[in-house]
This record gives structure tokens, C-alpha cells and sequence, in this order.
């Protein structure tokens, strides 16, 4: 099968190559340092610009360029104007040559120009635009500096809607939406979870299960890449491992064109790290410490003419945190109610490093490499003490007892990713091919105690678990235009997962006082997943108001499982799939506003966490286990939405969408009410998962996942923003209607309801350069077939003083403050029983952090970005759950 998917990738490749030779360049150019990049496009490297300006000069030999470069500030508060763009104008004809946008130190450049006669035009949202006329550029004076250059604020432009005078916290653009995590004081400390809490359409339940305007089938990328680290599932874990104040920036992309894997049904969360791109070297270091978090960071970036190397690293710390859960579950017999009531008691801690180590080169003007190597560590310790009853007062059955479970976890992994472009002459032309490897090692540790008035109540065993998790990405793609108003991109991926989970059981034998293995109970899990893909994807300026992205995008896909037990079945599976999606873009007359209506139909695989019949030893009466063959979610999904800027800084947002989505994936839970008359729907389920449960008792409830039925939710999203001098108020939420039916237990049923989530945000400026942010978040509970789960509420408040010119910050952050605990309540119901549960653990915190900035960077020297390729944005996943 690998042979296979190989030989068809290598095929396309061929294809794609074949079809596409790099266009032969004269020897001068290739000394040439490419152009800067206008709104993420390449210029043609070594060409003259289109339209050269008059006059411009033909020297003989070795040609001669200049350079034009300044700083952009606002005429009020003297800061940095980021992301404003900047245009280089032929001075007679006034056609746009080329473009670049201002980084975060406002500063800019186009780092080879022809000689000759140019103007300079500057403009941004809120602002007025402005114009330098007359620069010109000769061999005598080839570079030209604005200097401090400053525009004033008032009018629109229609690029990104930001408030007026600092970049905002939150920005829509036409194909995402953008929360800049770095200019929000409250997001210093914690971890990444913390700071998703606060990004519009996102929410965050308390195990950490991660949602998109309230489906939890996303995808999550770290700079535009995947990771082995959220290739298991367990979303909260991998979030935990991310320090809050290393996130630059959150991306939310609700439509994914044809470009992106098709996967992540409710689109795709791209988490953007903090990191630098400049000439010369600089640092940074940062800490932040409280009570319920803290965490350490040193960031080294060096950019020496065409070869750039960096280096970010850094550690966290959560000290135990006090735990507790009640459980109550009723089961309707034919003689009446027996019941299962337990309360727990417990602490967790987490700990870990991670790092990254990046190079970049440009081999010259049309050739460069990148190359980035991250490693990360997670670890967790928790223990938990339980006390139960199981009652049936019909026969005066009665049972108690003291339960202590024990739980530790390391994880390790790397991702290496490494890319190569050929742009060619003709600008927006590129050929890419990348490669990623990525891999995740893990290890669970369990034990468990229990003992009480019945001594077939006696048990002390321990389970391990260890998983090794290898993921191996190839891909190419070609981006061609055809005219100004038409390009095409297109592509080819492959990708080879391969997950091994190695779990062991074992009882203690009190003859020998030694812990023997239970061999019918353990087993070695492996699992394959090979994804092959092609793309094609159209951008279509229709006219001045109206864009089309238009494609479409196949997806081949074989699964395959198998077990060391030779007993046991191994099974296989594969499956085609056609993706479509379309987005048209109207701009409107109003200044600064736009719709945009899309379509798009994607797939959700099921990633380890759903598939894993690994049972992790936690309550041997309330267990969670995977079933092997999933098969995908399929979803049509279709949205609008309108965004304005008014006058005054204030930003409007706001969409309606609705999901369709069949073979929907859903934890089912069970309850065995007598092993020797199990019903015939329960026997199928559980003769598929008996061989990994072992003793199995009256009373014991099985959840594990299965393809239901379908779901429908019609909903709507808003978000405003509001500046009104030095008080700006951001607020948003998402409501929407959930539909879900199914087969449980031989009966169909349905359920609905009403599921939201919202944010409030309120930053005041005060004097000294001192800043005050508060924050709130709810997510209602989430609706599913069988209940709802998980209700939250959060809080927190922030104030940050900058220091040293600006090189350093001191702030103080408060989290959860008038309650030390939050509470998340779920409740479950069927035919035959009826349970209630919920768990809370303590968050209020109190912190500090620290952030001081050295070295010295020339950011009219900055390279050309380069933007990750790979995006492995397809699986399902989910929060804590049975892992690996």
C-alpha cells in the first residue's frame, strides 16, 4: 500500500515538473537579492519593475540599483504604524510597480530599485493616505530614506478593518480572522489554551477540547504547519505544552480554499509563535510566574545578509492544583433504581520544554531553502482518591468503597520541516516542494488501589502505555498566473502516519507479592493512515468589487490496523473523496466594507484518540475506550458574511453559517446492567471490546465512538470593536442551533438545543506607557446526541508597564478572581439510565511577568519571508481521553 501511494505521488511530481522547467535567467541576475513582497506575494527577483520609470539609468556592466527605505509612524502618538502598506508609484505614468507592508517597528524598504524617477504612497485603515512625489534615484545617489515619515489618522482604506492608531487586537480579513495574542496583557500567562479562550469563534471547555463556532472538528497548525504533537488527539495536552507569551498571533480560517487538506470540518486554527526577521542579532528574554502558572523563554534570532538562523526555547511549570468531581448515575431496572454515586478528591500538575531551531538561505534571487527543527515535552502527574456507593434497594444490594488511582505522563517530540522555492520572473509565480517529518513518543504510567465492604471489590493493578507516533509528509506546489485578473494554484501531498500504542496490564499477585502481566489484556495497537492528495484552486478578480476563489481538491485514503494478539482481527479500509469549495468577495461602496459568500465540503478523519481500543486504568465502573474503524465525518458547510469599519474605530463583524453533517462521530455510552443477559444491540459493541476489558460487572458503563447518524446547526457569529479615545471595547459571540439524530441502542433518537459562547474585552491607556485589560468568557454547555456537556466561565484582568525606552515590560495578571474554582457540569440520558457528573479544579491566579528585549536589528535589511508550505490540517481530535 506505501508502494503504492509512493509511485502515484512520484507520478504527479513527475507531472507537475515535466510541466513547469524554471525559466532560464542571464548571468547578472542571479547575483541579484530578490525584491521585498507586497501582501504575501513574491516581485520578480533581478527584473526591472513593470512600467520603469522614465529616464531611468542603462549602466554598463555590473548594473547598478538603489534602495528606498523608512520609518512609518502615527502624526499623533509617534508609534509605529504596523501592517500599513506602502507603494512604489512610476512617477509619470502613476502605475503601481510593486508593494510591501510595514512590519511592527513601522519600518519599511524595496531593497532594489532601477534608477529613476518615483513616488511613494503610504495608507492604511484609519488613516488618511499620503504621498511622497519626486524621489529620484541616479548612480551618484542611488538610496533614498523618508526617515521618520508620519501619517494622521481619519480616513479608510480597504485593506484589513483594524482600530485606529496601534495595530488592533483583532483584525478581520477577507480570508481569516486574526487575534494578536501579543498585544492583549492578559494573555502573558498561562499556556495556549488560556489564550484561545479569547480569540472570537473559538472555545475552550474545562478538559480542553478545543471548538470552532461549536464544532470541535478543526484542525490546529503551529505557524502554518502540523505537529505530531496534536496527531493523538489529546488537544488539551498539546495546548498546555504552548506558554501563552510565546503566541504572536491566533488565525481563524472558518472557509479553507481547495489549498488546504480537507480535513477540519469547521475550518482550521493556526497558531502563529513569536519569532524575528532582520538583519543582525537580537534577543529576548521573558518569565512569567503566579500561582497557578509559571513559565521561562529565551529567543535568539541572527540575519546576516542572505543566511538567517534563530533560536527559541523555554520551559513551564503548573505547580498541583487542587482537584474534585462528583458522579451520580441512575439506572432504571424493572424492579426499580439502582445507583452508582461517587466523590473525588485530587491534584495535577503539568511540566515541560520546548524549542526551535530555524535556518533560512537564499541561494540567490530566484532559489531559497528553509529548514526548522522543533522539539517539545510535556509532562503530567496526578492522584486521586474516590469514595463510592453502588445501591440497589430492590434486592438490598450495597457496596462501598475507597478508590486511589494514580497517573503519570511524559510525551516527547520533534517536528523537522524543510522547504525549497524557485519563483520565477513572472511575478506570483512559484514552485515549491516540501518535506516534514514529525514524530511523538509517550509513555502513561497508571496504578490503581481500591478496597471496601465486599471483597470482590479488591483490586491493585497498574497499566502502561507506550505510543510512538511517526508522520511523514511530501509536497509540491505550483502557483501560475495567467493575467493580472487570474491565477492558478496547484498541488500534490502525501501523507504516511504511522501509530504504535504498546499497552500492558497487570494485577498483583499476593502469593508472590509481584505485579504479573495480564496477557489477554495487553496488546501492541498499529495503526496506519496514508493520505494521498491533488489540488487545484482559482483566484478570479471578476472586477474592481467582486473576487471568485474557486477549486477543488481529491483525496485518496487508506487505513489499516492490526494487533500483536494474532486472535484478534486486523482490519482495513479506504475511501475516495471530491472536495469543492468557492468563496466570492464583494466589496461594497461603503468605505471599508464587504460580503463574502462560501461554500465548502469537507472530511473529518478520526484521529488515535477514537480509534485506540486502549482502556487507561482511572474507574473500572466508568470506562472510555476507541473503536478501531471509523470511518470519516462528511460536512457541506455554508456561511456569509458582511465586516465594516465606521468612523470613530469601530469594526463590525458579523455572519450566519450552516453545517450538514453526515456520519457524525459522537461518544455513546452504555451502562451493563446484567452480564448474563446483555441485549443484543449492547453484545455486538461489547464482544468487539471484551478481550481489552477484563473483568467486566454489574453496573459498569462503556462510552466509546461511533458514526451515529447527522447533525445540522444553523448559526450566527458577531464581534464589534469600539475605540472612543483611550478606551477600546471588543465583544463577540456565536450562537447556534444544534440538530442531532441517530441509532442508540436499536432506537432512533434525537436531541437539540442551543449552543453559544461569547467574550467581553475592555483595555484602557494610561499615562507612562501603563495599560489595563480585563476579560470575560462563557461557553454554554454543549449539545450531543446523548446530553450536553461542559458549561465555563472565565475572568481575568491584566495591567502592563513598558520600560527601558520600550526594550523591557512589567505587568501583573489576575485570573478566576472572585472564585477559586470553576465547575463544569454534564449530564447524560438514555432508555435506561440517567447520569449527572461534574468536575472542578482550582484557577484563580495571581501573576506577574517580565519581558526585556536586546541587540540591535536593521529592519530596512530584513530578507524576504518565507511562508511554511506544509499544512496537515486532517484529523479529528479531541480533548483528554484515552490517548496512548
Amino acid at each position: 500500500m506505501k508502494k503504492t501511494i509512493f509511485t502515484q505521488l512520484f507520478f504527479l511530481l513527475a507531472i507537475g515538473l515535466s510541466a513547469q522547467q524554471p525559466v532560464a535567467k542571464p548571468a547578472q541576475d542571479t547575483t541579484k537579492k530578490p525584491t521585498q513582497q507586497w501582501q504575501g506575494q513574491q516581485a520578480a527577483p533581478g527584473a526591472k519593475p513593470a512600467g520603469q520609470a522614465p529616464g531611468a539609468w542603462q549602466a554598463q556592466g555590473p548594473s547598478i540599483t538603489g534602495r528606498i527605505a523608512g520609518v512609518l509612524l502615527d502624526s499623533a502618538s509617534r508609534q509605529p504604524v504596523e501592517f500599513a502598506t506602502v507603494v512604489l508609484l512610476n512617477a509619470q505614468t502613476q502605475k503601481q510597480l510593486t508593494g510591501v507592508v510595514t512590519d511592527e517597528k513601522g519600518a519599511f524598504k524595496f531593497p532594489e530599485v532601477t534608477l529613476g524617477k518615483y513616488d511613494l504612497s503610504f495608507s492604511f485603515i484609519g488613516y488618511r493616505s499620503k504621498t511622497i512625489k519626486g524621489i529620484n534615484l541616479t548612480p551618484q545617489k542611488p538610496d533614498y530614506t523618508t526617515g521618520n515619515f508620519s501619517i494622521a489618522a481619519e480616513s479608510v482604506n480597504l485593506g484589513t478593518v483594524e482600530v485606529v492608531g496601534q495595530q488592533a487586537v483583532m483584525e478581520n480579513k477577507i480570508d481569516k480572522f486574526v487575534y494578536n495574542a501579543d498585544k492583549d496583557i492578559t494573555s502573558s500567562v498561562g499556556n495556549a489554551g488560556d489564550v484561545l479562550q479569547r480569540v472570537p469563534l473559538l472555545a475552550v471547555d474545562g478538559d480542553g477540547n478545543l471548538s470552532l463556532r461549536g464544532s470541535s472538528n478543526i484542525q490546529i497548525l503551529i505557524n502554518g504547519k502540523t505537529s505530531a504533537l496534536f496527531s493523538g488527539g489529546n488537544v488539551s495536552d498539546a495546548l498546555k505544552s504552548i506558554p501563552a507569551d510565546q503566541i504572536k498571533t491566533v488565525e481563524v480560517i472558518t472557509s479553507p480554499s481547495a489549498k488546504y487538506d480537507g480535513e477540519g470540518s469547521a475550518g482550521i486554527v493556526n497558531i502563529i509563535t513569536k519569532k524575528k526577521s532582520a538583519e543582525g542579532f537580537t534577543g529576548t528574554i521573558s518569565a512569567s510566574g503566579g500561582t497557578r502558572s509559571n513559565n521561562a523563554n529565551l529567543s535568539l534570532n541572527y540575519q546576516r545578509g542572505r543566511f538567517g538562523l534563530n533560536f527559541n526555547g523555554g520551559s513551564f511549570y503548573t505547580p498541583p492544583r487542587p482537584s474534585s468531581s462528583t458522579f451520580l448515575r441512575e439506572d432504571f431496572l424493572s424492579t426499580g433504581t439502582r445507583t452508582l454515586d461517587q466523590q473525588t478528591e485530587g491534584t495535577s500538575s503539568f511540566y515541560g520544554p520546548r524549542g526551535t531551531l530555524g535556518m533560512s538561505y537564499d541561494l540567490n534571487a530566484y532559489n531559497s531553502i528553509n529548514s526548522t527543527l522543533t522539539f517539545n515535552g510535556f509532562g503530567q502527574a496526578s492522584d486521586n482518591t474516590t469514595k463510592a456507593l453502588f445501591l440497589d434497594p430492590a434486592s438490598g444490594f450495597r457496596q462501598e468503597y475507597t478508590r486511589i488511582a494514580e497517573a503519570n505522563s511524559l510525551r516527547g517530540g520533534f517536528d523537522w520541516n524543510s522547504d525549497y522555492r524557485h519563483t520565477f520572473k513572472t511575478p506570483e509565480q512559484e514552485l515549491s516542494f516540501s518535506f516534514q517529518l514529525t514524530g511523538q513518543n509517550s509513555f502513561t504510567k497508571n496504578s490503581l488501589t481500591q478496597a471496601g465492604n465486599d471483597p470482590n471489590l479488591l483490586r491493585n493493578e497498574k497499566n502502561d502505555n507506550r505510543g510512538i507516533n511517526i508522520e511523514t509528509t511530501f509536497q509540491m506546489d505550483y502557483a501560475h498566473p495567467f493575467s493580472k485578473k487570474v491565477k492558478l494554484e496547484t498541488g500534490v501531498k502525501g501523507v504516511l502516519r504511522n501509530i504504535d500504542s504498546d499497552f500492558t496490564y497487570s494485577k498483583f499477585n499476593e502469593d508472590s507479592k509481584q505485579y504479573v502481566e495480564d496477557l489477554q489484556r495487553s496488546d501492541v495497537f498499529l495503526y496506519d493512515q496514508n493520505v494521498l492528495a491533488a489540488y487545484a484552486s482559482f483566484n478570479i478578480k471578476l472586477s474592481d468589487k467582486w473576487g471568485l476563489l474557486a477549486g477543488t481538491r481529491y483525496e485518496h485514503t487508506d487505513i489499516a490496523g492490526k494487533y500483536r494478539n494474532q486472535e484478534r482481527v486486523p482490519f482495513s479500509s479506504d475511501y475516495d473523496n471530491f472536495l469543492p469549495s468557492i468563496t466570492i468577495n464583494h466589496i461594497l461602496k461603503k468605505p471599508g466594507s464587504s460580503v463574502k459568500l462560501s461554500y465548502s465540503n469537507r472530511i473529518q478523519r478520526p484521529s488515535l484518540r477514537y480509534v485506540n481500543p486502549y482502556i487507561e486504568l482511572t474507574d473500572p465502573r466508568d470506562i472510555t475506550v476507541g473503536t478501531p474503524l471509523l470511518f470519516p465525518e462528511q460536512t457541506d458547510q455554508l456561511e456569509f458574511t458582511y465586516n465594516t469599519f465606521l468612523k470613530g474605530g469601530t469594526v463590525i463583524n458579523a455572519g450566519i453559517f450552516t453545517r450538514f453533517t453526515d456520519a457524525i462521530i459522537e461518544p455513546y455510552t452504555i451502562v451493563v446492567n446484567d452480564v448474563n443477559n446483555i441485549p443484543a444491540d449492547q453484545a455486538a459493541l461489547l464482544n468487539s471490546i471484551k478481550p481489552f476489558l477484563g473483568q467486566i460487572d454489574n453496573g459498569i458503563s462503556i462510552t466509546t465512538y461511533q458514526n451515529i447518524g447527522k447533525s445540522t446547526t444553523v448559526g450566527f457569529n458577531f464581534f464589534s470593536s469600539v475605540t472612543i479615545k483611550k478606551i477600546q471595547l471588543r465583544g463577540g459571540a456565536t450562537v447556534s442551533h444544534y440538530t442531532g439524530e441517530g441509532i442508540l441502542a436499536g432506537e432512533r433518537v434525537t436531541n437539540s438545543g442551543i449552543v453559544w459562547n461569547g467574550n467581553l474585552n475592555f483595555t484602557l491607556s494610561l499615562p507612562k506607557d501603563i495599560k489595563f485589560e480585563a476579560n470575560g468568557f462563557y461557553l454554554s454547555p454543549r449539545v450531543g446526541i446523548q446530553g450536553v456537556r461542559s458549561a465555563y466561565t472565565r475572568s481575568s484582568f491584566g495591567l502592563r508597564k513598558e520600560i527601558w525606552k520600550k526594550k523591557g515590560s512589567i505587568g501583573i495578571v489576575v485570573v478566576q478572581p472572585f472564585k477559586r474554582d470553576v465547575t463544569f457540569p454534564t449530564r447524560l440520558e438514555s432508555a435506561n439510565f440517567r447520569q449527572t457528573s461534574s468536575y472542578s479544579f482550582a484557577q484563580r491566579s495571581y501573576g506577574l511577568s517580565f519581558s526585556y528585549r536586546f541587540g540591535k536589528l536593521d529592519f530596512n535589511k530584513a530578507p524576504r519571508q518565507r511562508n511554511a508550505k506544509i499544512k496537515n490540517d486532517d484529523l479529528k481530535d479531541g480533548g483528554e481521553g484515552n490517548g496512548f
